[in-house]
């Protein structure tokens, strides 16, 4: 025993020199901190204390039971060791409660062995230093724990703690016999004034479903927060936890088997929703980037109907709807004003079409595309699982969150629109405008961010009407419709030209690809290059309006409010942001940082074809029909001299050109 006591004591020192000699800056500023009563954390590098030290390093993965109260107890000692030099500073003093906290990232317990999925944990990882990834689900309460209990002998005064176990609920069971080796005494008292109290929280964690494969259910792991950690997470966000596994025994329910439930010791939580996106561009991707639109640079929208081309490419044509799809899923600069306003950046889109127009293949895809996504259909969504539920855990209620929590800064994609049901629906209107959810339920009231875009798919009620207005072919709600940026319209019309070109394109899918065009950006671009390029421009480019952008949007936007008697629930002020954010989407869908009167254009064409009655172009069509042009660019040019005619505002430009000239 005392043997073991001696070993402890240098193990003890060699962490407390680690501490010193590499964690000097944090013990100073928690010396120098004024509440003594505060437990403060205590940031360690696991890979540095694998370089400095393997066989103290080894000690603490394998055994982190005994080893990290160990290395609690040495950062005291080693605050006492440099306390000498603060001694004169007021407020100055040793703080018994410190927490060593160990940050695995970057070391060799980053493997699949220690990092395993949720769904993989067995009883193998028992008792090692174990990290999990996943979602915040669910967070409960923060409690108070007894941390400890003194007792003190009756016979021979021998003093001893006894602690709680995670095992049996946290309960301190009372000592069955004294712990010094002379006395057999089994009468104890409690030393009253020694009490330690913890906070303590739990919460519970479920891996991310988009590295499951089809079919397989999310598993969820419960994970016990203590001291520091406590309320640093909520639901929704996304988390890394290094901590110890243990179990506990279910709750004691009447005829219900009580069985051991695997359970976290957290002893670090690295929140990631700042590094939400798990996508890594390397340089040379960026160089590739800008060589393409160097290339492209006379022919600007050639190279964006290229990207584009790789939007879905199993579907043919649809040009518009890859536009809306791709502008939806880069979004617009979010703008907050000076007393905390916020407008939103985030677009979204609602496909309306009759059956097998693919509306569900752009969900899916775009699911794809986006690096956080949630996908639910109508009909199995309420209102709660939406938003959030109230659950009721041992006998007190939690909040558990729903999609579009999940989603948050992410995508989340609704199928079946129209069939849910019209107070689940409204729970939307919320999220989709103001991006946040307000909850008063079972006595907890309290919001949470959605920052989501949202894209619905659903069929129209019946025959599609041209001549009725959209609320009514949808059985949506003009406020519904109105938060929507872009809503398309896919009708199966006959058309014998373009059903022979599309049962053409099928076939030829049908044949066996040749060839792997996977990083030659002139061919199709793949999948993980548009999410790439995607995820670059949203955050690399923040597009600015200029003079004749907004002079154009403005335009378009007071003919719009002069002419819809029929859409009256589409032209709001809504609608002139909706055009704001396009334009800015798709000056960074085109690699730059000012919206041009090209991307102002751009945006009323996609408004435009998402209107029944249009203002402007009579001759819009069909969105299903559309198809990419093989002159895009000529193409353009007859479309802008068109719509500027239309806004009577053409003799204007015509001056500014001048002028500037």
């Amino acid at each position: 025993m005392e043997v073991a006591t001696e070993n402890d004591d240098g193990r003890g020192k060699e962490m407390a020199g680690f501490l010193i000699k590499h964690n000097l800056g944090q013990l100073r500023s928690i010396i120098l901190s004024s509440d003594s009563r505060l437990h403060y954390p205590l940031h360690v590098d696991f890979a540095e204390l694998m370089d400095d030290n393997p066989s103290l390093s080894h000690l603490i993965f394998s055994q982190p039971t005994e080893y990290l109260p160990l290395f609690d107890e040495s950062a005291v000692w080693a605050q006492k060791v440099i306390f000498e030099d603060f001694k004169k500073m007021e407020n100055a003093s040793v703080k018994a409660y410190v927490h060593v906290r160990i940050n695995v990232c970057g070391s060799p317990l980053e493997c699949p062995e220690t990092f395993p999925s949720i769904g993989r944990v067995r009883v193998k990882h028992r008792g090692i230093l174990l990290t999990l990834k996943g979602t915040v689900i669910r967070s409960g309460a923060v409690k108070m724990i007894e941390g400890q209990k003194i007792y003190e002998c009756r016979v021979c005064k021998h003093r001893f703690k006894v602690y709680p176990e995670v095992e049996t609920r946290n309960s301190i069971s009372r000592p069955t016999f004294c712990p010094s080796q002379s006395c057999e005494s089994t009468r104890f008292q409690i030393v009253e004034d020694k009490k330690i109290c913890h906070d303590y929280q739990e919460i519970k964690i479920q891996e991310s479903t988009q590295l499951l494969g089809v079919g397989a259910i999310p598993r969820s792991i419960p994970v016990i927060l203590k001291d520091d950690l406590v309320d640093i997470v909520k639901a929704g966000d996304d988390v890394i936890v290094t901590g110890v596994l243990t179990a506990k025994w279910s709750s004691d329910m009447k005829d219900v088997r009580c069985d051991l439930d695997p359970v976290l010791v957290a002893n670090y939580v690295r929140r990631m929703n700042e590094l939400k996106s798990d996508i890594d561009i390397p340089e040379d991707i960026i160089m590739k980037f800008k060589q393409f639109w160097s290339d492209f640079k006379d022919t600007p929208l050639k190279g964006r109907n290229a990207i584009l081309r790789g939007i879905c490419p199993q579907v043919f044509g649809l040009f518009t709807v890859k536009l809306a799809v791709a502008l939806t899923l880069i979004g617009g600069v979010q703008h907050v004003d000076a007393s905390g306003t916020k407008v939103r950046g985030e677009s979204h889109l609602l496909l309306v079409g009759d059956p097998g127009t693919g509306k569900s293949q752009f969900l899916k895809f775009a699911a794809k595309l986006s690096n956080r996504s949630v996908i639910t259909t109508g009909l199995g969504s309420t209102s709660a699982g939406l938003t959030v539920t109230a659950v009721k855990d041992g006998g007190e209620w939690m909040l558990e969150a729903g999609a579009l929590v999940l989603a948050d800064g992410g995508l989340c994609c609704i199928d079946e629109f129209d069939s849910m049901r019209e107070h689940d629906r409204a729970t939307i209107h919320e999220a989709m405008e103001q991006q946040t959810i307000s909850v008063a339920k079972a006595g907890l009231v309290t919001t949470l961010s959605t920052r989501t875009i949202v894209f619905g798919a659903t069929n129209p009620k019946g025959q599609y009407d041209p001549d009725q207005p959209l609320s009514v072919n949808t059985t949506l709600s003009g406020p519904l419709l109105s938060r929507f940026d872009i809503v398309l319209v896919l009708l199966d019309t006959k058309n014998p030209q373009w059903d022979a070109v599309v049962s053409t394109h099928i076939l030829s899918e049908a044949e066996e690809r040749k060839g792997n065009h996977d990083d030659n950006l002139n061919d199709i671009w793949s999948l993980t290059m548009l999410r790439r390029y995607i995820h670059f421009v949203k955050g690399y480019f923040k597009p600015v309006l200029t003079k004749e952008a907004e002079k154009v949007i403005s335009s378009y936007y007071q003919l719009q409010r002069r002419s819809a008697t029929q859409n009256a629930a589409r032209t709001t002020v809504r609608m002139l942001e909706s055009l704001i954010r396009l334009a800015q989407a798709h000056a960074r869908l085109m690699f730059r940082n000012e919206v041009t009167r090209l991307d102002a254009i751009t945006a009323i064409l996609c408004i435009e074809s998402s209107m029944t009655t249009s203002a402007i172009v009579d001759s819009v069509g069909n969105a299903l029909h559309s198809n990419f042009t093989d002159n895009p660019d000529q193409e353009y040019a007859k479309q802008e001299k068109l719509i500027l005619e239309k806004l009577s505002c053409i003799d204007d430009f015509l001056v500014i050109n001048i002028t500037e000239g």
